[in-house]
C-alpha cells in the first residue's frame, strides 16, 4: 500500500470537502479521492455549449449551513449569492400567473387575486411552518442519537427532543402533520386556491419520486424551507459563477489546510482487515492505506458496490437492499438566444430571476407521477426553470442566456425493459414542449442543450436512480434511521468506516451538514472533540 492516511474520503462533493476541512483543521492527514476530473460532485459549473456555462446538476442556494460558510471563510474567497427578488413564478393554465415571495404583504396581495381567505391565512401558515422549521433547523448540525448505545442514546435523544417538547400543542400537531401527511392533505387544511396550494406543494415533489398525495410528502416540503440566503430565512439565491464556485472555493480552502485531493481516482473497493477498515482500492489496482474511510457517496453505492457483502452483517445488508433511492429527476441545461416570453407575462422582469415553475395545480403534479409510473415519464412533466444569467453575465455571451430545467416525475428505471439512453432525447423534447406551451418561441431560442436522465445522473455523478437526495426523505429514512437504524450517527457497520453524504442526517441539498457532523463524530472517536468545537 501507499502512504497511510488518518482519513481517506471517497468523493469530492461539497460534504466530502466540508468533512475534510474540519478533519484537517484538527490535525488529521486527509486525502480525498474523486472519480471525475473536477471536484464538486453534483455541485459543479461546466461549459455545456460553446460560450455557455451553467450549474450542471445542483443549481440554486439556500440550505448551505451558515456555520460552514463562516468556518471555511467562503465569502473571503469569493463566495457570493444574489437573492431572488421573488421566490417563484407559476404560469397558470388559464393564461394567468401567480408570484410567490417578495415579502409577506406582497405575497398576500398576490394571493388575494385568487382567494381573500388564503391571503388572510398566509401569516398563520408561515408562523406554523417556521415554528417547526426552527426546531428542526437547530438539529441539522447535531448527530442523531445512535439507537443501540444504551444510556448515551437516551441522553442524546432527550437532549435533541427538548426543543420539540417545548412546542405548544398546536405546533406539536403541525409536527405530526408534516411528518405523516401528504402535501395535498396538509395544504388542504390551510388553503382553498389550487394555485396557492401548488405554489407551496411544488417543494414536496422536488427530488421526490412521489405524488403530492403520497403520505409523508409534506415533510419534503418542510425540508426545503430550512435554509437562508445572506441571513434571510427561507430565501433562495443564485451563486455567482454557478454552484461549482462553492465547491472550487471549498477545495481551495481544503488544500490550504493540508488536504490532498486526487482527481480521476475512482474507488473500487473499501478494504477491510478483520473487523476494521484498512483503506481503499482504486479501479487502477492501487491500494491506499487509511485508519478511517469516509464515504461521500450514497448508501446504495457504498454498500451495493464498494463494501463487499461478507463484511456487512446479514440484517444490515438486507435492510440496505431495501433502502429506497430513486428521485425521478431529469436535468437539462439549455443555451438560449433570448429570454423566454411567457404568454402570461411576456416582457423581461423579476419573474425571469425567480424559480419559474410549470406545475399549476397539485392534481397536475399527481397526474405527472401516475404518468411516470405507467409510461416512464409524464406527458406533462413538472418543470422548474432558473435563468441565472439574468444576474450573472459570466455564464453566457452578451444578450444571451442559460437556463436550468429541473424536471420531476421521470422513472428511475423505465418500464418494459426500455433504456434511458435510447429515450432521453424524446423525454427532453417533451420537457421543451411543456415550456413551449407557456412560452411560445422557447424551442426556437434554444442554441444547445445538455440532457441528463436519471441514468445519466448516475453515470455522471454516481446518483443511484438519479436521486439527488441519496435516498428517499421518508419517515423511515430520516434522523436516526438515515440510512438505517443503528447507523444514523455517520458510522458504518465496520470499525473505521464513516458516511458523510446526503444519505445521512439531515438529508439532501447543498447543506454541508452531513460533512460537518461526520467530522464531529470522527474526531470524537479519536478524542479530538474539543479541537473540533473550537474551529
Amino acid at each position: 500500500m501507499t502512504q497511510k492516511y488518518d482519513a481517506v474520503i471517497i468523493g469530492a462533493g461539497h460534504n466530502g470537502l466540508t468533512c475534510a476541512f474540519y478533519l484537517a483543521q484538527a490535525g488529521l492527514k486527509v486525502r480525498i479521492l474523486e472519480r471525475r476530473d473536477i471536484v464538486g460532485g453534483a455541485a459543479v459549473t461546466e461549459e455545456f455549449h460553446p460560450g455557455f456555462r451553467n450549474s450542471v446538476a445542483s443549481y440554486t442556494v439556500s440550505l448551505l449551513q451558515p456555520k460552514v460558510i463562516r468556518d471555511m471563510r467562503l465569502a473571503e474567497h469569493g463566495y457570493r449569492v444574489i437573492e431572488r427578488p421573488i421566490s417563484n413564478f407559476l404560469p397558470q393554465e388559464d393564461g394567468g400567473y401567480l408570484k410567490l415571495g417578495g415579502g409577506l404583504e406582497r405575497t398576500q396581495a398576490e394571493f388575494a387575486r385568487f382567494s381573500a381567505a388564503d391571503a388572510a391565512t398566509l401569516p398563520a401558515y408561515y408562523d406554523a411552518l417556521e415554528g417547526v422549521a426552527e426546531v428542526l433547523r437547530s438539529l441539522a448540525l447535531k448527530s442523531p442519537p445512535n439507537v443501540g448505545e444504551g444510556l448515551r442514546t437516551l441522553i442524546a435523544g432527550a437532549s435533541q427532543g427538548w426543543g420539540l417538547s417545548k412546542l405548544g400543542m398546536e405546533a406539536k400537531r403541525d409536527v405530526l402533520d408534516l411528518f405523516t401527511k401528504s402535501a395535498t392533505s396538509f395544504l388542504g387544511q390551510w388553503f382553498e386556491s389550487e394555485a396557492v396550494k401548488a405554489a407551496f406543494g411544488f417543494d414536496a415533489v422536488v427530488g421526490n419520486y412521489a405524488s403530492p398525495d403520497t403520505p409523508g410528502s409534506a415533510y419534503v416540503l418542510l425540508h426545503h424551507v430550512f435554509g437562508e440566503v445572506n441571513g434571510k430565512k427561507g430565501a433562495w439565491g443564485h451563486c455567482i459563477g454557478g454552484m461549482g464556485t462553492i465547491t472550487q472555493i471549498m477545495a481551495e480552502v481544503c488544500r490550504k489546510s493540508g488536504v490532498e485531493i486526487s482527481l480521476e481516482s475512482p474507488v473500487a473497493e473499501v478494504l477491510v482487515d478483520g473487523d476494521t477498515v484498512a483503506g481503499v482500492k482504486l479501479e487502477s489496482g492501487e491500494e491506499i492505506a487509511a485508519k478511517r474511510v469516509i464515504a461521500n457517496v450514497g448508501p446504495k453505492l457504498l454498500y451495493g458496490k464498494m463494501l463487499p457483502e461478507h463484511h456487512q452483517p446479514a440484517d444490515f445488508r438486507r435492510r440496505m437492499r431495501g433502502y429506497k433511492a430513486g428521485g425521478g429527476t431529469f436535468r437539462m441545461n439549455v443555451a438560449l438566444s433570448e429570454l423566454p416570453r411567457f404568454t402570461s407575462l411576456p416582457e423581461p422582469g423579476e419573474h425571469h430571476q425567480s424559480g419559474i415553475i410549470i406545475a399549476p395545480t397539485l392534481d397536475y403534479m399527481d397526474k405527472a407521477f401516475l404518468d411516470a409510473k405507467a409510461h416512464g415519464w409524464s406527458k406533462r412533466p413538472i418543470v422548474e426553470m432558473l435563468i441565472p444569467s439574468t444576474v450573472d453575465d459570466s455564464l453566457a455571451p452578451p444578450g444571451q442566456h442559460v437556463a436550468s430545467l429541473f424536471c420531476q416525475q421521470f422513472a428511475p428505471e423505465l418500464p418494459d425493459g426500455r433504456d434511458w439512453d435510447a429515450e432521453e432525447d424524446a423525454a427532453a423534447d417533451t420537457i421543451i414542449d411543456t415550456v413551449e406551451a407557456h412560452a411560445p418561441g422557447f424551442r426556437a431560442s434554444i442554441l444547445g442543450r445538455q440532457v441528463l436522465s436519471p441514468k445519466g445522473l448516475y453515470r455522471k455523478f454516481g446518483l443511484v436512480g438519479g436521486d439527488i437526495m441519496h435516498g428517499h426523505m421518508s419517515l423511515d429514512q430520516l434522523w436516526s434511521a438515515r440510512p438505517v437504524l443503528g447507523h444514523g450517527a455517520y458510522r458504518g457497520p465496520v470499525k473505521g468506516l464513516y458516511m458523510c453524504g446526503a444519505g445521512n442526517h439531515p438529508g439532501g441539498g447543498v447543506t454541508g451538514a452531513p460533512g460537518h457532523n461526520c467530522a464531529q463524530e470522527v474526531l470524537a472517536d479519536g478524542g479530538s472533540f474539543r479541537r473540533f468545537a473550537a474551529v
